[in-house]
């Protein structure tokens, strides 16, 4: 999670990269003193994304339009119903991600996203949510992605952030995180999903070191390439 503070709003580039598992090591060696890894370590992330029957969000997402959005509940690991539950819309505009989160307990979560309750304390972002959910309105649990993640931060700017995701599966059925992190698998297991998150231009040492270890930008959606992996593979959401 973001350091120790749980922050609510987001404003950020976030740029994606497909590499090996030889280039995630020779990038953390040439990093060191540069970013430093968060304090959980390694973290299992757990979502339902949430989407109509025939799957419109999705569809427009890929379709690289200049603004799309996302709906979906995150939990960090394998929750109870107690657990800390972050309920995030996700929206691009341009090339810049907004994102609104709310946290709350999940079972408080599933009944306001699954059951449509009213959440007990409401707020401008659980409005914005709210909103979405009417404006779909037939939005439901639609797919289960989980992955493995380590998070870094800059040593001297803690606002420039880096992802590496590994382990990515998905399921579009049992949707209940308390039921486990397992699904079918979406890439093969040599290959991460490197995602820097940045409020302006890259830093000039991290494009040398990209540069240097041919790092190269990615067109990469974790709920786009798991839906484009049920349609080649004959199963529809």
């Amino acid at each position: 999670m973001e350091n120790s503070i749980v922050r609510s709003v987001f404003e950020r580039k976030e740029i994606k990269y497909i590499i090996t598992k030889q280039q995630r090591d020779e990038l953390l060696q040439k990093l060191e003193g540069f970013m430093q890894p968060d304090q959980y370590g390694q973290t299992t992330i757990c979502n339902i994304y949430f989407d109509t029957p025939t799957s419109r969000v999705i569809r427009e997402s890929i379709e690289k339009p200049k603004y799309k959005e996302k709906l979906r509940l995150r939990t960090y690991g394998v929750p109870t119903e107690d657990s800390l539950a972050f309920v995030e819309l996700k929206k691009k505009l341009n090339g810049i991600v907004y994102k609104r989160r709310e946290t709350m307990r999940y079972i408080d979560a599933m009944r306001m996203l699954v059951n449509r309750e009213r959440p007990v304390r409401p707020s401008q972002i659980l409005r914005e949510i709210e909103w979405v959910l009417d404006f779909y309105g037939d939005l439901r649990p639609s797919m289960v992605l989980c992955y493995d993640r380590r998070a870094y931060f800059g040593c001297e700017d803690p606002e420039l952030r880096m992802t590496l995701d590994t382990n990515i599966r998905f399921r579009t059925g049992d949707f209940d995180l308390m039921q486990g992190a397992y699904g079918q698998t979406l890439m093969d297991e040599d290959f991460y999903i490197l995602e820097l998150k940045i409020t302006d231009a890259v830093p000039l040492k991290l494009s040398h070191i990209f540069d240097e270890l041919k790092i190269y930008p990615g067109s990469y959606t974790k709920y786009g390439n798991a839906y484009k992996k049920l349609i080649i593979d004959g199963g529809i959401l």
